[in-house]
């Protein structure tokens, strides 16, 4: 039985945030190579939605991946449909994206990254700010280096903060995570 196939979705307007299906270093290809592994990750288990990686760089603010429109009407949930937060918004609060740790979060082939060891570090990267503005010193140089010398800001997921403020050196392989960035009905739905 295939576990995506579970897992997919109800026809409410919800954006998802799923895991890439392995830890990467901080030398993603920058943040098109981060989105690029998103959108093939997706379309592997056929999903059809826009995925971006939930990652700030020198193009982008976290706070703004997510389309205007879309930011707070609808809840960010997981590959289940089980809510992480209320709205995109509700994430950049400056509380640090506060959540329930014991709601999954899911890869895109169905593994609980809080629980599953290809993960055995519980740190997401993300190079932001506790509101989601890009700290230009902490990303990994644009998500292009996985220099040991050379840092990136990320989260300790067993905190229930998404945002969480810490540093930690870019040759760590930690969890990438992606968000559903514009909700268009039922594409994030499997093709039959």
């Amino acid at each position: 039985m295939n576990h995506v196939s579970d897992l997919l979705c109800l026809p409410v307007s919800q954006l998802h945030l799923v895991a890439l299906n392995s830890p990467l270093k901080g030398d993603m290809r920058g943040i098109r190579g981060a989105d690029f592994q998103c959108y093939q990750q997706a379309r592997a288990m056929g999903l059809t939605a826009t995925y971006r990686a939930f990652l700030s760089s020198h193009l982008q603010d976290l706070a703004t991946i997510v389309r205007k429109a879309d930011r707070t009407n609808m809840p960010v949930v997981n590959l289940r449909g089980e809510v992480l937060f209320d709205s995109w918004m509700s994430i950049f609060s400056g509380n640090g994206g506060t959540f329930n740790p014991s709601t999954p979060i899911y890869s895109f082939d169905g593994r609980n990254v809080m629980t599953d060891s290809a993960w055995p570090e519980k740190v997401v990267w993300h190079g932001s700010s506790a509101v989601g503005i890009r700290l230009t010193t902490n990303y990994c140089e644009a998500w292009r280096t996985a220099d040991m010398a050379v840092t990136g800001q990320a989260a300790l997921l067993q905190t229930g903060r998404l945002l969480g403020q810490h540093t930690h050196s870019c040759s760590n392989h930690y969890i990438v995570l992606c968000i559903e960035n514009t909700y268009v009905g039922n594409t994030h739905q499997r093709r039959t």
